[in-house]
């Protein structure tokens, strides 16, 4: 890691940064509430599991750039970005499900 430039150092403590940030909230998540019994807190837990597992990706690729190791997490990555698009539309259907709901109560 000791050959990275001034920019590519800050990218990988921003990564770890927000890495930890995303594991603390998943850790606290999942202590507090019952996030697996709905949609919403399935897609509140999936989320900044999979952008934590982007950010960690980043750090470890940075360690190790090249080799067997670096192969085989791009193909995480892959599936990580993969999750993520997932996630999101699941949220796209989430959000048209409680707009339609929300239409179709009763205005007072």
């Amino acid at each position: 890691m000791g050959d990275l430039s001034i920019d590519q150092l800050i990218n990988v403590a921003a990564s770890m940064l927000a890495s930890a940030v995303c594991a603390m909230f998943v850790v606290t998540y999942h202590l507090r509430a019952t996030w697996w019994r709905t949609d919403v807190g399935r897609n509140l837990m999936g989320l900044p599991a999979a952008i934590g597992a982007l950010c960690l990706y980043t750090v470890l690729v940075s360690i190790w750039p090249d080799g067997c190791f670096a192969i085989v997490m791009r193909g995480v990555r892959t599936a990580v970005i993969l999750g993520i698009s997932v996630l999101m539309a699941q949220r796209i259907r989430m959000l048209l499900k409680a707009q339609r709901q929300h239409r179709d109560e009763p205005q007072v």
